[in-house]
């Protein structure tokens, strides 16, 4: 992991709440994995002082770029819409632990809800190219955020959509399409992010499918080195807790050790 400063292709408004950044990641000679994510400078000046951590939403090995989308939320990601095609962009990474895929998952199922989504579809278009089918649900407040739908679907992904527009998204009716395609797919593993409520589901259908699981945890980091144990998260073994750095030791763990409040 090191400091890079990489042109930005585009930087677009997707929605009313999300934008989409593309970046020269030519550069970058360290394997990116799903479930990474960079710590981006989002602006030159000294405020805002933190960077932010950004999951990565699309790896082109061919083309050299790295995609982000990232939700409109503080002072910091409405800087980062400053930024414009052509100017450059101050991200250190790739950073964490990313997902893992053995050979023997042929069929996995995704649940993301929100900004997870984005975190999936990375994981999504991994799956693709090792040939893994995946069938997804996608949670979200309304239709208009359902912004990777069409990109999981090019990755050949099953997806559901659920939101709370459509009064579909509460976790009783989740659960019952995860019953539904349990009877349709023999599904191997379980993939999560975006969600407590709904990672406490996925938790429990994996435990009882006695099936691995993995989820992406997302929280508020300072340093995003592993120094600063502002995101800490914590997981139970056979006869402690214990507790560990999000951003070093994940984003990404083991979905039935960890711990959901």
């Amino acid at each position: 992991m090191q400091v890079y400063n990489l042109e930005v292709l585009s930087n677009v408004k997707v929605s009313d709440r999300y934008w989409h950044m593309v970046v020269d990641a030519s550069e970058i000679k360290e394997e990116i994995k799903p479930g990474q994510f960079f710590n981006i400078k989002c602006a030159d000046e000294s405020f805002p002082f933190l960077r932010r951590p950004f999951s990565i939403y699309r790896i082109n090995k061919v083309e050299k770029t790295i995609e982000f989308l990232y939700l409109i939320k503080g002072l910091g990601t409405v800087r980062l819409t400053d930024i414009k095609a052509g100017e450059k962009v101050d991200i250190f990474g790739p950073l964490g632990v990313g997902f893992t895929l053995e050979p023997e998952w042929d069929t996995i199922l995704l649940l993301a809800r929100g900004v997870g989504i984005a975190t999936l579809a990375a994981l999504a278009q991994e799956a693709a190219q090792q040939n893994v089918k995946c069938v997804a649900i996608l949670s979200a407040r309304s239709n208009n955020d359902l912004l990777a739908t069409e990109t999981l679907q090019g990755f050949g992904a099953e997806v559901y959509k659920v939101t709370e527009e459509d009064g579909t998204s509460d976790v009783d009716n989740v659960e019952k399409i995860i019953e539904d395609i349990f009877k349709e797919h023999d599904i191997k593993a379980g993939f999560t992010c975006g969600s407590q409520r709904l990672s406490k589901l996925m938790q429990r259908v994996t435990k009882n499918k006695d099936i691995p699981g993995q989820i992406a945890l997302e929280e508020h980091m300072g340093c995003a080195m592993g120094v600063c144990y502002a995101c800490v998260c914590d997981l139970q073994h056979e006869d402690h807790v214990e507790s560990v750095r999000v951003c070093k030791e994940g984003p990404v763990f083991d979905l039935n050790k960890v711990v959901l409040s």
